[in-house]
């Protein structure tokens, strides 16, 4: 009975232990205060966003240890999927699409192919498949969560970073620099990087934690070089740290 009794406290204290996300596991460097995002926004989501437990190593989608996992800071507590599919680009439009999801934001779901093709989250709930540049009713209405990933996996098929750079807004006034911005440079290959979190010191000098999937897809990892903070003033050999400036940032409309 008293070993019963231990097994439920433990589960129980489990079940209502807090999540672990960046806000919890990174604190702002000395000087720094937390940059206030807007509750139920995009930036509030990624903050939120749980992350698997310290020392955790980034994997490939076949369970291999990725060869980025020397950069690792932590790792997002998110499928990778069992295909070579959810890579750089992908993992953006994945946070992004979730997000949106999670909102009901069914309308505003939408990404496009590189070659032009619109591929919107509304068809294909509601029964349309893509063939040949167009959309084919094929099925039934579905806007379950299975089929959102259905849906996510083609967009990974066939958008990447020379699309998704093309649908970003570019941030004009770097200072202006957000939780949810992206660092992208569309190419083949290209890469991009995400903002996951931002704090600001007295002389509104900021620091930022980014994210990333890669090649082969892989866990989305917080990243680190020295310290999980980067900065734009200073120059960071991660792999495509080049990007980490204010030519490539972008944000969602």
């Amino acid at each position: 009975m008293k070993t019963l009794l231990i097994t439920v406290i433990g589960f129980v204290s489990l079940l209502f232990a807090p999540v672990d996300t960046v806000l919890t596991r990174f604190s702002p460097p000395e000087g720094y205060r937390q940059v206030a995002v807007t509750p139920g926004s995009f930036g509030a989501y990624l903050q939120s966003l749980p992350l698997m437990p310290p020392g955790a190593h980034t994997h490939t989608y076949n369970g291999d240890i990725a060869a980025t996992d020397v950069f690792t800071a932590a790792v997002v507590d998110m499928s990778v999927g069992h295909e070579d599919l959810q890579q750089c680009a992908d993992a953006v439009m994945r946070l992004r699409g979730e997000y949106l999801y999670q909102q009901k934001r069914f309308e505003e779901i939408a990404f496009h192919f590189e070659s032009g093709f619109r591929c919107d989250y509304i068809h294909y709930a509601n029964g349309y498949r893509y063939s040949n540049g167009r959309w084919v009713l094929k099925g039934k209405k579905d806007y379950g969560y299975t089929t959102f990933m259905r849906y996510m996996n083609l967009v990974f098929a066939y958008a990447g970073t020379l699309s998704l750079d093309k649908e970003l807004k570019k941030v004009k006034n770097p200072d202006d620099l957000q939780t949810g911005d992206v660092f992208i440079k569309g190419g083949s290959p290209g890469h991009c990087f995400i903002v996951m979190d931002v704090v600001e010191n007295s002389r509104h000098k900021k620091l930022f934690l980014l994210a990333q999937s890669f090649m082969p897809a892989q866990n989305i990892q917080v990243l680190k070089y020295r310290s999980p903070w980067f900065s734009m003033d200073l120059k960071s050999d991660i792999w495509y740290g080049e990007l980490i400036d204010k030519a490539y940032l972008k944000r969602f409309e």
